[in-house]
């Protein structure tokens, strides 16, 4: 008779724990394992299922703790805070990084000529205005001296990235230091969030701790960070859904565990009854998901693309969880009891958090002196057949058109415009600043023969990319071949950031669009690692070259990064030595 005893809970923020594994009182009996004398090896029992639905965490060995001097008791405690404490202390080194010397250089760089001015203009009224030109000057001189304009501005990116960059603005001033405020933070905090989902992801403290160093150490999110631009913010609400959704997949999966049945053993079974009906309930972090997203979508408008891919990975997920609890129906259980409600609190509430973001924009005047296409129902569509919306509504509708098509028919010539090809080898970066310091002006040294170089590059570390690129190709095997979950989500996540831009091969785009998917590259070279520091139960010559290559492979992308951490950053270097930085002709 199967007993539908529950097991003992674990410890908060820890996953269940097996009943069958690890105690005495789970051995098999004494005559059967006599048996083992006369060559008989009893068959091993079979798995719990609820550690396939909610795998442990790895732990580390015992000769670690031994090493450390750390008894038996104080494991658990040094293990949970380290769950935290790595991470935290990861996002601290990338907080110094992002913030030293945040307001050098002392200028309006790149396209910071546009979200600085549209982000003073929307978190002072509302909605962006139109600047005149050459007013970069003036603000560096003295922004107090420069009147806001009253006529509204025509841009072509929704404003949640204005009132985040505004917002930093609004504490520290119409400044570079106050531009860039915000996008150091979200730079910082995303280290934190990718440390905490590799954590979760990888079932390892230490190889989530690696994907954030990784990321902290990446030149194209270092210059992101430090720069006003809406990619950056982007990234950041784009991470922090597959967080969430990564964590939703967890509790879902653990509610379904709790809900199976055990055997006479302990162990918990395989039950088609509960994996095909039960109702998962209350599923807060999938809202907060739908939340990010919106806020993703309000940002730039590939947002949207990356909610149609997590809403499919997310219910694939939830077949994936029926199926493993048992399911004989997975798909038809995951439509009748998932589909619905994951729909609802996704796709609704990200486009709610969109118009809401339009805020500012719809409480303007409709009269002229509003947002700019706040006025145009008023003034252009009073017969039309869907007079029955509010004004704003179809107003913004309009608006939304017109931007449409400015994006699909942007095809000028840019001098840094790349395509999405070239982005994962590095072919074409974006100079966002460049000066050439005569020598004794501006830290260029007096001895000098000829002038120096000051450039701002947006690059990712090399070393760190290019080893990315085996890390994908070993992701995507494990994911098509192994059937491996992880790599399937971080390849879900790296696509959505990539693909759509291979649908635009006319259009201008840039390298830096792909700080949006950098996390998730980074997740694929942590895997990768992982994998390079072999399976538990490897030997511990097997560990050991395992390690030394990794630590090799992590210490030359460092190394990487620090020598280029100058153009990274806008320092002064010699001609010979900024020549020597660029290792590619396309990088000039």
């Amino acid at each position: 008779m199967t007993s539908t005893a529950t097991p003992p809970p674990s410890p908060a923020g820890a996953p269940p724990v097996p009943p069958g594994g690890g105690g005495p009182e789970h051995e098999p009996p004494v005559w059967l394992r006599r048996l083992r004398g006369f060559g008989y090896a009893p068959a091993a029992p079979a798995a719990d299922v609820r550690t396939r639905l909610v795998p442990p965490y790895a732990r580390p060995s015992v000769q670690l703790w031994t090493a450390l001097g750390i008894g038996e008791a104080g494991r658990e405690k040094w293990q949970r805070a380290m769950a935290w404490a790595g991470p935290l202390l990861v996002a601290l080194v990338a907080g110094v990084l992002r913030f030293t010397h945040l307001g050098s250089p002392k200028a309006v760089i790149f396209d910071e000529t546009y979200y600085a001015k549209d982000a003073w203009a929307t978190i002072r009224q509302g909605y962006e205005a139109s600047w005149p030109k050459d007013v970069d000057k003036s603000i560096l001189a003295n922004p107090d001296a420069v009147p806001l304009p009253t006529d509204p501005g025509y841009v072509v990116h929704p404003p949640v990235g204005k009132w985040v960059i505004g917002l930093g603005e609004w504490m520290f001033g119409f400044d570079p230091f106050g531009w860039r405020f915000m996008t150091a933070l979200l730079g910082t905090l995303s280290v934190l969030m990718l440390c905490r989902i590799g954590r979760r992801l990888l079932r390892s403290t230490f190889l989530g701790c690696l994907a954030g160093a990784l990321l902290a150490v990446d030149g194209l999110h270092l210059v992101m960070s430090r720069t006003a631009l809406l990619d950056l913010v982007l990234m950041f609400f784009v991470l922090a859904a597959f967080g969430a959704l990564v964590v939703d997949r967890d509790r879902a999966r653990a509610r379904l565990a709790a809900a199976l049945p055990v055997d006479e053993e302990g162990r918990a079974r395989p039950d088609a009854g509960v994996a095909e009906t039960l109702r998962l309930g209350w599923r807060p972090y999938r809202l907060l998901a739908g939340v990010c997203l919106g806020l993703a979508f309000g940002t730039k408008w590939n947002g949207l693309v990356v909610l149609a891919f997590f809403g499919v990975l997310t219910v694939l997920w939830d077949a994936a969880a029926r199926r493993t609890a048992g399911a004989g129906a997975p798909y038809a259980a995951m439509l009748r009891r998932d589909a619905l409600p994951g729909f609802l609190s996704t796709v609704p509430v990200a486009i709610a958090v969109y118009l809401t973001s339009w805020l500012g924009w719809i409480l303007s005047p409709d009269d002229g002196r509003g947002g700019y296409f706040r006025d145009w129902a008023a003034k252009s569509d009073q017969n039309s057949s869907l007079s029955f919306l509010p004004e704003w509504l179809r107003s913004l509708w309009h608006y939304e058109t017109e931007v449409y098509k400015f994006h699909v028919g942007l095809t000028s010539g840019h001098t840094y415009q790349s395509n999405p090809w070239s982005w994962l080898v590095l072919g074409r970066p974006v100079s966002y600043f460049y000066e050439s310091p005569s020598p004794g002006t501006d830290g260029c040294p007096a001895t000098e023969a000829g002038k120096c170089a000051r450039e701002v590059l947006a690059l990712g570390t090399p070393l760190l990319w290019w080893t990315g690129c085996f890390a994908l190709l070993y992701v995507l095997w494990r994911w098509l071949f192994r059937r491996d979950w992880r790599a399937g989500a971080i390849a879900c996540a790296l696509a959505a950031g990539l693909l759509p831009w291979f649908n635009y091969q006319e259009r201008t785009i840039f390298y830096f669009y792909a700080v949006v998917f950098v996390p998730y590259l980074c997740l694929a070279v942590a895997m990768m690692i992982g994998a390079l520091l072999g399976p538990a139960g490897s030997s511990e010559r097997r560990r050991a070259l395992g390690a030394i290559g990794a630590g090799v492979l992590v210490l030359l992308i460092i190394w990487n990064f620090i020598y280029f951490w100058p153009i990274y950053t806008g320092q002064t270097l010699p001609m010979d030595s900024w020549r020597g930085r660029m290792w590619l002709d396309t990088w000039i």
